[in-house]
């Protein structure tokens, strides 16, 4: 468990320091805005779209340590995928941080799977759930502002 918790803490770090697709995307298919108030979150999801695949996935704003290295996983993960194999991967990845019992779906996470170490810290669910939600908005061309709240 110690090991685990060292490897969350050191990718959450990594990611942080070194966002992956962490810049404004020029003339984007799909774009939402995101904010945590709790904790200070703002985040800009864009998106290019290639006959019902995420060609391009990037971010931009601040956030926590939490919020960003989820961002930058996020993106890493969402690239060439299906719209549906995206929503059904924000949807195992949503209930993996916020449900006890396993996703009925069971879509492997990969190595989102070591951010399931923030449901250890309640309060910071919303943190590491910002950016997908916010993807799932810019995705269903959603114009309203997302918040946690």
């Amino acid at each position: 468990m110690e090991n685990l918790r060292d490897l969350y803490q050191e990718v959450i770090l990594d990611h942080n320091r070194n966002p992956r697709n962490f810049r404004k995307m020029e003339k984007p298919d799909g774009f939402a805005h995101g904010n945590n108030p709790l904790c200070g979150d703002q985040i800009d999801i864009y998106l290019k779209i290639r006959d019902g695949i995420v060609e391009d996935v990037s971010f931009d704003g601040m956030g926590c340590a939490i919020c960003t290295a989820s961002a930058s996983m996020m993106t890493l993960a969402l690239k060439r995928k299906t719209e549906q194999e995206a929503t059904a991967l924000f949807e195992s990845f949503h209930h993996c941080l916020t449900e006890d019992e396993p996703h009925p779906e069971d879509v492997p996470l990969g190595k989102l799977e070591v951010l399931a170490g923030v449901k250890e810290y309640p309060v910071r669910v919303k943190c590491a759930t910002l950016a997908w939600h916010t993807f799932l908005a810019a995705l269903k061309h959603r114009q309203d502002s997302i918040s946690t709240e």
